[in-house]
């Protein structure tokens, strides 16, 4: 279920930075940390 969540999530902020929307009210650091947390997850696997 957590997965589910993360995933929506995930996908939800790079349809955001995509469009431009992150750039323009300053949330580009959403992505860095999106990036960090898959970060941990990928070195485990």
């Amino acid at each position: 279920m957590l997965f589910i969540l993360y995933y929506i999530v995930a996908i939800v902020i790079l349809i955001l930075h995509f469009t431009g929307f992150l750039a323009r009210n300053n949330l580009e650091w959403l992505v860095l940390v999106l990036a960090v947390t898959v970060f941990p997850a990928v070195i485990y696997l």
